[in-house]
Formats: structure tokens, C-alpha cells, sequence
């Protein structure tokens, strides 16, 4: 079988695949209110993101997992949806995956389950109605309880995933806890990553280390470390209390970049090898340019013989600026 090596010796496995940069919320980490989107024709149609995402299980990726912006605004984003599961039908593929606001997820959670999803990330900073539409700008808290109640009925495994932003939502982690215990969903705490201008927000205000956070939960909840893996970054403990399951993504405090097996691909074609680096390769070019896929395949093996080591984020007072220029919703989280 096929598989893309890097140059530190990480098989490359997993593709996260940004398949819009819109998103109907606004989040304050994530984008300033006043976003510019791309023009279309710069975007990817649901058939080369197809054409690429297939190239790319033909190389080794046993993982896809479909991010945005908010990819369940994408029109027709099901059909993308429904031809790539014939990969997990053929077994080429382990996983076929979804990271939602969870707006959507009330319409489309029947029909993932239904063409094979079997777990999803929803991401979700408070269970405060007002801290939610202060959060996200634009969002409305009741349709995403919605979406979750249509996914936990369709049978999806759902992980919650929940960015640690000081003096907004740290008040909050125990309920968070003990609302994913009791509806049996995983929660994954994360920190948040200095991408993007987003709008006179100042991230040193924001950032949380979760090495901070995970000595305050040790107080109140009984955590025991465990050896679980999902494919991505998240380090995990078990909570007695609950019986559910923590992750801790830490990319400031304990980078996870020396296990990385993950690439990841915006909309507009452009492979990005870490998510904290400049340097990025386009496969959109040698896409269009032939309906055979060898362009595009040389063109995705040059771009893995250069995936850096890691990252270089950092935030303290004498970084308060964004560490890469791109909004984590052009790619993809």
C-alpha cells in the first residue's frame, strides 16, 4: 500500500479538509465580525474536492475529517459527503469525519449516520445562552442543543470541543464536565492558537495554558490518565466521577508536533504541511491542470518531503500578534 513519508519519518495518514472558509457564526477566536470570503472561483468544487481527497487515500490517508469554516453551509456539501464514503464501503478508509458549530447539524445528523459517520466534534464554548451569542457574535445556543439532541438520537459519537478563553468560559469547565457526563459525550479542552486578525480581541487576554486548567480540574474531579487515541492531537484522561473522557490540546504549553501525521487542505486546493507555518503548497494548479491525477499526486508528494518539524506559536506579552496571517477558518482548525 501506498504511504507519504515525511522527512522526520511520520507516515502521513490523516487529511483535514477545509471544504468552505463561510461560517453563519462569527466566534471571537476565530474570525473578526467584518470577514471578507473568498470569490468562488477560487474555491475548490465538491468534485475536486473529491478528485483530491481520493488522490490522497490512494497515498495512505486512512483518515478524512471535513472542517470549515462551517462545513455544513457548504450547498449540496452531502453529495461530497456521500461519494467519499464509498472509500470506508471499500475499506481504503477508517474514518470519514465531521468538526461542526453544530448549527446544521439539526437537518443533516440522520444522514451522516446514515452514509457512515460514526463520530463527530461539535464545538461548543459555554452553555450560557448569553455568553454563547457573545462568543460566537452571530449564533443562537438553542439550535445547537438541537443539532446535539438530533445527533445522540441519529447514534453519533459526539466529542465537544471546547477552547479554554480566560475570564470568558473559565467559570464554566465543571458544568461543562459534568453536562458531557451525564449526555455521554467526550470534551476536549483546547488553547487558543494566535491565527488571524480577529478584530481588536488581544489573545494574551484570551489564553488560558491548560497545564493551568488541568491542575484546577485535578481539585474537583478525579482524572485518570489514559492511553486513548482518536488519530489527532489530543492527549486524554478518564473522570471517575462521570465516566467520560477529557482531551487536552495543547499546541502553546506541549506541542504535539513530534507524532504528526496530519496535513491539511483549504478550499481553494492550497496544502498547508503545519498548521503553524507559512509555507504551503498548491495542488489546485496541477488539479486543473489534467484530468489524470499524476500532476496532482507529484505535486502532494514534494509538498509532504517538506512537512517541517512542528510549529512555531507562541503567545506572551512580547507576542500579542497573530504567529501566521490566516484565520483558522481558512484552514480548517
Amino acid at each position: 500500500m501506498a504511504q507519504m513519508i515525511d522527512p522526520f519519518g511520520r507516515a502521513i495518514s490523516y487529511l483535514r479538509v477545509s471544504v468552505t472558509d463561510r461560517c453563519d457564526f462569527r466566534c471571537v477566536y476565530c474570525m473578526s465580525e467584518d470577514m471578507t470570503f473568498l470569490p468562488k472561483a477560487d474555491i475548490l468544487s465538491l468534485e475536486e474536492l473529491e478528485r483530491v481527497c481520493g488522490a490522497f487515500v490512494r497515498q495512505g490517508v486512512r483518515k478524512l475529517r471535513m472542517t470549515g469554516g462551517e462545513p455544513l453551509v457548504r450547498r449540496n456539501i452531502m453529495s461530497l459527503f456521500r461519494n467519499l464514503s464509498r472509500h470506508l464501503e471499500s475499506g481504503a478508509l477508517d474514518e470519514l469525519t465531521l468538526t461542526t458549530n453544530g448549527s446544521q447539524l439539526h437537518r443533516f445528523a440522520q444522514d451522516l449516520a446514515d452514509l457512515g459517520m460514526r463520530r463527530i466534534n461539535v464545538s461548543l464554548d459555554t452553555l450560557n445562552a448569553d455568553k454563547f451569542a457573545a462568543i460566537t457574535r452571530w449564533g443562537k445556543l438553542e439550535k445547537v442543543m438541537a443539532g446535539l439532541e438530533a445527533a445522540k438520537a441519529a447514534g453519533l459519537q459526539i466529542k465537544i470541543n471546547t477552547v479554554a478563553l480566560k475570564g470568558v468560559n473559565d467559570d464554566e469547565f465543571d458544568r461543562m464536565i459534568a453536562w458531557c457526563g451525564e449526555e455521554g459525550f467526550d470534551l476536549t479542552f483546547i488553547e487558543v492558537m494566535p491565527m488571524g486578525d480577529i478584530g481588536g480581541e488581544d489573545r494574551v487576554d484570551q489564553y488560558l495554558p491548560l497545564s493551568v486548567l488541568e491542575k484546577r480540574l485535578d481539585k474537583t474531579w478525579s482524572l485518570e490518565k489514559i492511553d486513548y487515541k482518536t488519530g489527532g492531537p489530543a492527549r486524554y484522561v478518564r473522570v471517575a466521577e462521570t465516566g467520560g473522557r477529557i482531551g487536552f490540546i495543547t499546541p502553546m504549553t506541549h506541542n504535539f508536533c513530534e507524532s504528526c501525521n496530519r496535513v491539511r487542505l483549504t478550499c481553494t486546493g492550497t496544502l498547508y504541511m503545519c498548521l503553524g507555518q507559512e509555507d504551503a503548497a498548491d495542488l489546485r494548479a496541477p488539479l486543473r491542470a489534467s484530468d489524470d491525477d499524476g500532476l496532482l499526486e507529484d505535486a502532494m508528494r514534494a509538498a509532504i518531503a517538506r512537512k517541517p518539524k512542528g510549529h512555531d506559536f507562541i503567545i506572551d506579552r512580547d507576542h500579542r500578534g497573530p504567529a501566521v496571517g490566516r484565520h483558522m477558518s481558512v484552514t480548517g482548525g
